[in-house]
């Protein structure tokens, strides 16, 4: 909960969230205008939704034999209750490095 929440909390991943899932799964070139962001920021900004759960992507092959990643919403709902926080509270770690 905590790695999709940390995810949510950027308007451009939140603007690609919204984009791929009114338009369907798309490919980052298209996607990047889609959203108004460069292609390295949006590969930023996919990575970091692909390793919370909330996008997946599959690499294929178009028509005229380009390699295009399509990346498309992953199937998933949050529960943002006072348990729940109290659950993912539980599994934070203390980094003593920066406790000091």
């Amino acid at each position: 909960m905590l790695a999709a929440l940390a995810a949510l909390a950027n308007p451009h991943r939140l603007r690609i969230i919204a984009s791929l899932s009114a338009n369907g799964r798309n490919y980052v070139s298209r996607l990047a205008r889609e959203v108004g962001i460069s292609r390295p920021l949006l590969h930023l900004h996919l990575h970091r939704l692909q390793e919370a759960g909330l996008v997946s992507s599959r690499l294929e092959l178009s028509r005229d034999g380009k390699a295009l990643n399509y990346f498309e919403v992953a199937d998933f709902s949050l529960a943002l209750t006072p348990a729940a926080v109290a659950e993912a509270v539980s599994s934070l770690t203390v980094d003593q490095a920066k406790s000091d």
